[in-house]
């Protein structure tokens, strides 16, 4: 699916390429591979936030108040395909601004987002989600961390688990129950949670590439004022669907990743010495790359399905969960392709990670399992019986 993208479109991605190329250098891009994991690099990554936040390149979808350029869905697509092109490190703080900034957007107090926003968006302070639970994956239904009324303030006890910069962060978008009589979505709250209050505990958990990007959070009676409340008491549900509705032009990353990682392999491949370019007449080798190269193109197609039917005021959540299945397979795909033909000592152990990383593609951010039910309900029109 092509789209015929307007000439203030096309004017948009020319504006950020000649940007990009004035400000991404190759220390930024080599800082981007390894943060957050690397001290020194996270730094120049949070540094990279500033950058753009200063020229409002940072967060191009937010609204021109709070710092952003109120670009349309095709001007986001075309963000995310340039900056991922470009090899620009992700925000550091992408899950806040893609996720939580929204939901502060739409339902936080004047002084949450007076407060909140521009710190969230510069790095200044960084954010992580409190969602997933030892018991309670991709089902936050199922959560267990509770908040107890205490006079105006809330009592916070319980776990989160692979929290993504848990350990780092200095706030916390939280989801807890606050009314255990009911069931189900119902009786969840969400709150702002500063990290530095007592009874709060993070401890960072090391990945199978070593790296320690994520973290178990603990919360033994944490006392939050009612000001910590984001949007309406019980209405945390619906405060984390409209978190999770603002991803749509999104997509656009997963099709770009998928085909940039696979040039990445040819090129490594051939010019990786005889025994390695010799792998690219191997039949089965070329078979194996041919059908990645299907299926990328195949994502790319159903992303920007997604992304038209965001643009026509349908329901592109549907869509966008079949993209996040394929995406997640096709990545292990490509990973194990590379880690095959080139070994786990080629390009610095660049293949070796890519393997062991790709084993998160079909779990982080809605499990393979629960996207593909999802694909059946709302796709199909398949139903229980």
């Amino acid at each position: 699916m092509e789209f015929s993208l307007p000439a203030r479109v096309e004017t948009f991605r020319e504006d950020l390429r000649n940007w990009l190329a004035e400000h991404l250098t190759d220390e930024i891009v080599s800082a981007g591979q390894r943060a957050p994991s690397d001290p020194a690099a996270f730094e120049v990554a949070r540094q990279w936030s500033r950058t753009m936040a200063d020229d409002a390149w940072a967060a191009v979808a937010w609204p021109v108040e709070y710092g952003g350029r109120d670009a349309t869905l095709l001007e986001q697509m075309v963000y995310v395909e340039e900056t991922v092109r470009a090899r620009a490190p992700m925000p550091i703080n992408i899950i806040g601004m893609n996720n939580i900034a929204p939901a502060i957007m739409q339902y936080g107090t004047s002084s949450q987002k007076e407060t909140l926003l521009p710190g969230m968006m510069r790095a200044d302070e960084i954010w992580c989600q409190g969602m997933s639970e030892p018991d309670a994956g991709s089902d936050l239904a199922s959560l267990r961390s509770r908040a107890v009324r205490d006079g105006k303030d809330f009592v916070i006890t319980g776990q989160k688990v692979w929290t993504s910069l848990g350990h780092r962060a200095d706030r916390c978008q939280l989801f807890v129950r606050t009314d255990p009589e009911v069931s189900g979505h119902q009786g969840i709250s969400c709150f702002v949670v500063d990290m530095s209050l007592p009874g709060i505990t993070a401890r960072p958990l090391v990945t199978l590439t070593g790296d320690a990007d994520f973290a178990e959070v603990f919360f033994d009676e944490v006392r939050l004022p009612e000001q910590a409340l984001l949007g309406p008491l019980h209405g945390g549900w619906m405060v984390a669907t409209t978190t999770l509705s603002h991803e749509r032009a999104n997509a656009a990353r997963l099709y770009v990743e998928q085909q940039s990682r696979l040039r990445d392999f040819i090129v490594d491949t051939a010019e990786g010495g005889e025994e390695s370019a010799a792998a690219l007449e191997d039949p089965i080798i070329l078979a194996r790359i041919g059908e990645a190269a299907v299926r990328a193109d195949l994502l790319e197609i159903l992303c920007q399905r997604s992304i038209s039917s965001a643009l026509a005021g349908g329901d592109s959540f549907r869509t966008a969960s079949l993209c996040k299945s394929v995406w997640g397979e096709l990545g292990q795909d490509i990973a194990a392709l590379g880690f095959d033909v080139l070994g786990p000592g080629h390009a610095d152990g660049r293949w070796l990670r890519h393997r062991l990383a790709s084993r998160a593609l079909t779990i982080a951010g809605g499990t393979t399992q629960i996207n593909k039910n999802i694909t059946a309900r709302r796709v199909l029109g398949l139903t229980n019986r």
